[in-house]
């Protein structure tokens, strides 16, 4: 198994699509990159404590490459925008990637490289060696599926799932979706 620990603005949206895809046995929104020795909701939503709303996947290599992981968490946020996912505005929403080794860092500078031909514009996400991540209050797991019916998970989470499902379908479970 591996674990990436990626930040594309509200966690929300990347645990979403995540905890869709096939060979990905968890997802955990949490609080990272920051300069406290701890991490809440409250805090990190000021924008002051350094730390960004992320996302803990981990998934069996086996079964979906880590190419893919990456390609999708490029696929589903603007990496161009310093600071702002929409209209989540604040450094809790940057682009981010964080490494937990030295073969993960050269993973995700492929990516960034990668990625890029898909943006005009130069991509801005941070990597960072990873340090502590904190894990989200319990409200903040499985949100989307946790509340359908919420404006925010219909017009700004549903799509994103959408556009990964069209893009990358084979990774998708009947039992996930």
């Amino acid at each position: 198994m591996t674990t990436y620990t990626i930040a594309g603005g509200c966690f929300w949206c990347l645990d979403a699509v995540f905890r869709r895809l096939t060979g990905a046995e968890v997802s955990i929104c949490g609080y990272v990159g920051g300069l406290a020795s701890d991490a809440n909701y409250s805090a990190v939503s000021t924008g002051t404590t350094g730390h960004t709303e992320a996302v803990q996947v981990t998934f069996d290599e086996t079964v979906i490459p880590a190419e893919t992981i990456l390609d999708i968490f490029f696929l589903i946020h603007n990496p161009t925008t310093k600071d702002r996912q929409g209209a989540d505005v604040g450094p809790q929403y940057r682009s981010a990637m964080f490494y937990a080794d030295d073969t993960q860092k050269q993973l995700f500078e492929m990516a960034i490289k990668r990625a890029q031909v898909h943006w005009d514009d130069l991509i801005v996400t941070e990597l960072t060696p990873l340090d502590a991540f904190y894990e989200a209050e319990l409200e903040h797991q499985d949100y989307f599926n946790s509340n359908p019916a919420n404006g925010y998970c219909s017009v700004v989470i549903a799509p994103k799932i959408l556009k990964v499902r069209q893009a990358h379908a084979k990774w998708f479970t009947a039992e996930k979706v």
